[in-house]
């Protein structure tokens, strides 16, 4: 026993030794884990200091000149040629001095609250945007001051980048320590851009206002501090609700930080934005409209600020045909215009790049610009992007597929009309949008189906949400503009490639830095979709509704739409039935696409188009497509391998090959899908077609009756002749049958009347017999010879001898299974005397 307890005494002694060596070890180890990580965070300091420093070093300095007096941005067209510089020429620079109170509260509530505490920077702010990085990515979240933004604005790009920041951000922390808050302040108030080509505070206000900062009301500075987040998505010209959305939320924070009262807050957030704004000032030079859109497109754009970076842009605008199209607009040179009330908008788009090659923005200096901004129902103009395009991209429809143009309805119950209030039954999908009939598109929308159609849209560019209704397949809703409506249409001209509108080329920055602006292209719908559209779309503008934006010599696809007035607006406006709100055409050629919208700004007494001015938008359409392409060697659409051509047979349904007896007038070559063309062959014209031209005349003077007629050439090959004859009235009889289409009969009886059945035979099909053609002559001799000394064979005509059609047996034996059929024909049956005088009148028949 007590050895076996030594034992086990001495075995847990030697156990507790080894355990610790074992915990000395791993305190040695933690220790040299500790010390190499010390090490490495030293030395990620020490590199990170280093690359802070080096970051800092490489800053720009500060510079006076470049925070009171920031560079323009200067705007060149296509042909790099100036059309317009800004940054000075619309801004008005204040002191702090002029800066309103309410001004000041509202600017500092909403974009630096802490912009008196802090020295620059804003810690509490860099912690709740590390915070918002980490969790949703960097750049997700800025924490930006006051005194940091007029620092980007005046020397730095506008990357959202690491070095940028920390560069930002000891800049900001120098400035802070160089100049006051006022100072400061007011720099920033004489930066900002305000939307509209208004740089500055005081310049806004005189240009939304109409009035200088000391006469600022709270709701005014309110809308001021609110633009420069996103000056033309709160633009209150084009956006009011959104501005005054915008105005509220500045009004909210306002109270929020002690500012101003709730009572306050309430009573400003009464006041509309469009109750207070003042007309905008109207347009300067035919550039405005397109200078205004480039401004748009760079806003859309991060690290790039127009206002102060000095940067160089190249656009898409072609100068000589923006100018023609101002001239067009503004003048009645070219279109007779019939008020000055009247209004339009139009895009020239490149139909392969997308490049905006101008843009009329509206007639007689308007400062609303129609073809950019505008949101109307494009009326019949989208049955191509939800209808019919869907319905060859998705069910390979053919432009032949027949639909039913008759009484139809809603699926939720009302009935949907014709523009003409009639049904014009069963009609190809090619000829239902050539003459713009809405029954067949609803139908057409409701096979695809509203989630196709949705889809299909929404890749060329339209403005749909999460569901559309059965409404939009004849264009029932808001809405586009001619800028949409371009760009979709040049993607059906582009072989289905659709390349989003674009005023901006490059935009170049004084470091020789380069942004391209060019959209990348994107494949929307098959080949088939864009080619068989397009053609469909040529028949609009051949023989449809769009005849009158027809250019010689051009090759075209268009469409054209417009919209209805309520019952409610026209009793309200006294508008006449009939007279319309909205007129549209969007064509294109292989090279270019121009969209057209023509109506009045607002309803109101006198403000619809009638049936004399629902054509301008053709017009429009022409007169600029005539002198864009003047000159210029023109293409056709190519049709892709995907596309066949084929025959059909007029209303077959489905549609079926035509034979070789159909007639010239009831074949149709239309386009299908490669492999669903039609393989069978009608047989509903096997009955082949009867003679043509067929004639009969009396020869008095050589003695013999001519006949003769014509024949479909194609069938010539295949088919025979046969004539039957009768004298005075009597039975018909087999005369000849033959391929020759003449005949002669010599010594025919005096003063007697010949009648002559002529019909065609199937040689392939004997069975196959045309429709009989009558002919028939008189022998009237009176005139010409002695009655007294008749021509000797009067009395005894003789017949010739041997076959009446030498040479041709098949033709004799069908002659006798004639003469059989007729002889037992009960309807024919004679009596002896008749069967004599048969006999006898066949004796005067001689070939």
């Amino acid at each position: 026993m007590s050895e076996n307890y030594r034992t086990r005494q001495e075995r847990r002694a030697a156990q507790e030794k080894k355990r610790a060596k074992s915990e000395k070890k791993s305190v040695h180890l933690f220790k040299r884990i500790f010390a190499i990580m010390i090490i490495i965070g030293l030395v990620f300091m020490l590199a990170g200091v280093i690359s802070v420093a080096a970051i800092i070093m490489n800053a720009p300095k500060l510079d006076a000149a470049a925070l009171l007096d920031p560079p323009s941005t200067k705007i060149y067209d296509r042909n790099q040629n100036l059309i317009a510089e800004l940054g000075n020429e619309k801004r008005t620079l204040i002191t702090y001095e002029d800066i309103p109170k309410v001004l000041e509260d509202a600017v500092l509530a909403t974009e630096d609250v802490r912009f008196y505490d802090h020295f620059g920077i804003d810690i509490r702010r860099i912690g709740g945007a590390v915070i918002a990085n980490i969790t949703q990515g960097f750049g997700s979240q800025g924490a930006s001051t006051i005194t940091q933004q007029v620092v980007k604005l005046s020397f730095l790009s506008m990357e959202k980048t690491l070095t940028r920041k920390i560069q930002e951000a000891w800049l900001a922390i120098q400035l802070d320590a160089k100049y006051s808050k006022e100072q400061i302040l007011t720099m920033y108030l004489n930066k900002i851009n305000y939307g509209n080509r208004s740089y500055g505070v005081a310049k806004a206000a005189e240009t939304y206002f109409g009035k200088s900062l000391k006469d600022l009301e709270l709701h005014e500075a309110a809308l001021l501090a609110g633009l420069p987040q996103r000056p033309s998505g709160y633009d209150p010209y084009k956006y009011p609700e959104l501005a005054e959305k915008r105005r509220n939320t500045v009004l909210s924070l306002m109270e929020k930080h002690g500012k101003i009262t709730h009572e306050q807050a309430e009573a400003a957030k009464k006041i509309h934005v469009t109750d207070y704004i003042v007309k905008k000032v109207e347009k300067s030079n035919p550039h405005d409209a397109f200078v205004d859109q480039v401004l748009e497109e760079l806003e859309q754009v991060e690290n790039i600020d127009v206002l102060s970076s000095g940067v160089s842009i190249y656009t898409t605008l072609d100068s000589d045909i923006q100018k023609f199209v101002e001239k067009v607009l503004d003048t009645n040179e070219y279109i007779n215009y019939p008020d000055d009330r009247f209004q339009a908008g139009l895009v020239v788009l490149d139909t392969k790049t997308g490049e905006v090659l101008a843009i009329g923005g509206g007639r007689n200096q308007s400062t609303s610009y129609f073809a950019t901004d505008i949101k109307r129902q494009p009326g019949s103009t989208a049955k191509p992007i939800f209808d019919y395009g869907p319905a060859i991209e998705y069910l390979k429809w053919s432009t032949y597929h027949q639909i039913v143009d008759e009484p139809h309805s809603y699926t939720n119950g009302p009935a949907v009309r014709n523009y003409d209030g009639k049904y014009k039954g069963q009609m190809s999908i090619r000829y239902a949008l050539a003459d713009s009939r809405n029954i067949p598109a609803l139908k057409t929308f409701q096979e695809v189906g509203a989630e196709r159609s949705r889809q299909f849209a929404k890749k060329l560019g339209i403005e749909v949400g999460d569901y559309i209704t059965e409404a939009y397949s004849i264009g029932g809703f808001n809405g586009t503009s001619p800028l949409d409506q371009a760009g979709a249409y040049s993607a059906f001209g582009n072989n289905g490639i659709y390349t989003k509108p674009h005023t901006i080329r490059k935009v170049v920055f004084p470091d020789g830095r380069e942004i391209n602006m060019k959209p990348e292209q994107e494949v929307v719908m098959k080949d088939y979709t864009a080619f068989m559209i397009t053609d469909m779309l040529k028949s609009v503008v051949e023989y449809g509704t769009g005849r009158s934006a027809n250019v010689p010599g051009v090759h075209i696809a268009g469409k054209t739409g417009s919209t209805n007035f309520d019952e409610e607006t026209r009793k309200k406006y006294n508008i006449p039935k009939g007279a319309m709100p909205d007129v549209w055409f969007t064509g294109y050629s292989p090279d270019y696409t121009i969209s057209v919208w023509t109506g009045y700004s607002k309803h109101g007494e006198g403000n619809y188009i009638t049936s004399k001015s629902s054509g301008i938008a053709k017009q429009l359409f022409r007169v600029i497509m005539q002198e864009i392409t003047r000159g210029k060697k023109q293409s056709d659409f190519v049709k892709p391998n995907s596309v066949v051509r084929s025959p059909v047979v007029v209303g077959s349904n489905p549609p079926k090959l035509p034979s070789v007896l159909t007639p010239e007038d009831q074949i149709v070559y239309e386009y299908f899908v490669k492999g669903t063309e039609p393989k069978e062959v009608t047989d509903q014209f096997d009955e082949i077609p009867e003679v043509n031209n067929a004639a009969a005349q009396y020869d008095p003077v050589r003695n013999r009756i001519e006949i003769s007629w014509q024949y479909n050439e194609k069938l010539l090959e295949r088919v025979s002749f046969s004539v039957n004859a009768a004298l005075n009235n009597s039975d018909f009889i087999p005369y000849w049958s033959g391929k020759e289409m003449k005949l002669v009969i010599n010594d025919p009886y005096p003063n007697s009347l010949y009648s002559f059945e002529i019909v065609a035979i199937d040689d392939t099909n004997p069975a196959s017999v045309s429709k009989a053609v009558l002919v028939e002559v008189n022998t009237d001799i009176s005139q010409i010879i002695n009655p007294e000394n008749p021509p000797q064979n009067w009395e005894q005509p003789t017949l010739p001898e041997g076959p009446r059609n030498p040479g041709n047996e098949d033709g004799n034996n069908r002659n006798n299974r004639d003469r059989d059929r007729n002889q037992n024909n009960n309807g024919n049956v004679q009596d002896d005397d008749d069967a004599d005088d048969i006999e006898d009148d066949e004796e005067n028949f001689t070939h």
